[in-house]
């Protein structure tokens, strides 16, 4: 049986290369030529022994994966979708900028965390991801960027783990992609050009923070527990109250001095000035008076079966405004690729739904929110 060696970090091909009799330099050797060069076949590593390319003929491969469709946006945004086998695909992003290349990466098959303004989450879960899988994304987009741009340097800066699912539930094949990225040898990204970005697995933050620092984002969305609750489901299990302690002490770590929230901006439903005052205030609560965060205000991108409009844009300045009025660095997101589904919340590659999310979902779809009341003393009514 042949072992995908795009599933290994450096350490994992060395302990391969000792089953084969080989030392440890000669993982380094083939680590180099599979992530820097790009290669895919042994007879390339033309440094390599020729007795030891024949034995990795015989137990190795290096299988990226197969590429379904490619579009491109007139922005310049380039969304794939990957078959990963078992009737599931998954969608990468690339998005070019001045002084930076992004890539976009899946961590899952589908999504189980039903988050109700996100694509992916109307459409259910199959799998993880392997790490191969994981890696394999940047491993093509990076060896094709260069020719498709006329580049012999590197082209993808920085990497967001924002794509398809939620990585952090994905922990165990997610920490030796980071790895592989962020190693010498491989892709050589910088810990603060990584970035994590998680629902609210308060247990896999903390492990995160110890394994693995890199850049962490949390899709926050709301300023309480019950409008997260509607939002983010996971906030039933990890409420604010654990949540954002976590974040705080993820800081002690992280290659940057502050957490990044992502926050979708839908109209009527968390985007008042209300919510903003909110908002200002849980940040002081958890940093102590200091401001330990920023904001991410993303536009919403409607999908048919959410439900839900995206805020006009005097609303997302006004709830910019009080935010950065009280000292809150805070941007608005740009939205890239939208013309063909690569914005954020809209990817949505074919998966087997085993998790029945659309019926799930569609009971809970109708929710009206009421601002809060007080109860008056003697009656106890609204």
């Amino acid at each position: 049986m042949t072992v995908n060696l795009l599933d290994y970090d450096l350490g994992g091909l060395a302990v391969f290369c000792e089953h084969l009799g080989e030392k440890h330099f000669r993982a380094v050797q083939l680590f180099r030529w599979i992530h820097q060069k790009g290669a895919r076949q042994f007879d390339e590593m033309t440094d390599l022994a020729k007795a030891l390319r024949e034995k990795l003929k015989t137990s190795a491969c290096i299988t990226p994966l197969r590429v379904v469709s490619q579009h491109v946006s007139v922005d310049g945004t380039i969304k794939w979708l990957f078959d990963v086998g078992d009737g599931n695909a998954v969608e990468t992003v690339f998005i070019p900028e001045d002084d930076r290349g992004t890539l976009c990466i899946s961590t899952q098959a589908g999504c189980a965390m039903g988050c109700r303004f996100c694509a992916t989450g109307h459409q259910g879960f199959s799998r993880n991801l392997t790490t191969g899988e994981m890696i394999g994304q940047l491993w093509f987009a990076e060896h094709f960027l260069r020719p498709y741009l006329k580049r012999d340097d590197r082209v993808i800066s920085n990497v967001v783990m924002m794509g398809m699912g939620e990585p952090l539930q994905n922990y165990s094949a997610l920490v030796p992609a980071l790895r592989m990225m962020l190693d010498d040898h491989g892709y050589g990204l910088s810990r603060r050009r990584v970035t994590v970005s998680t629902s609210g697995l308060v247990k896999k933050i903390d492990l995160l923070a110890q394994e693995c620092p890199v850049a962490l984002a949390v899709s926050l969305h709301a300023p309480n527990n019950a409008l997260r609750d509607y939002l983010v489901p996971l906030n039933i299990k990890h409420p604010l109250e654990q949540l954002l302690p976590a974040c705080v002490n993820y800081l002690r770590y992280a290659p940057r001095d502050f957490i990044t929230f992502e926050y979708c901006m839908l109209d009527g439903v968390n985007d008042s000035i209300e919510h903003a005052r909110e908002l200002v205030g849980l940040i002081h609560e958890y940093g102590s008076g200091k401001i330990w965060c920023k904001f991410n205000l993303i536009g919403f991108n409607p999908f048919p079966e959410s439900g839900l409009r995206r805020s006009k844009p005097a609303q997302m300045f006004e709830f910019a405004k009080l935010l950065m009025d009280a000292g809150i660095t805070t941007t608005v997101r740009k939205t890239r690729g939208d013309d063909i589904d690569a914005a954020c919340g809209q990817l949505a590659g074919d998966v087997k739904d085993r998790t029945r999310v659309v019926e799930r979902m569609a009971r809970q779809r109708m929710v009206t929110f009421r601002p809060k009341c007080q109860f008056d003393s003697k009656t106890e009514k609204v």
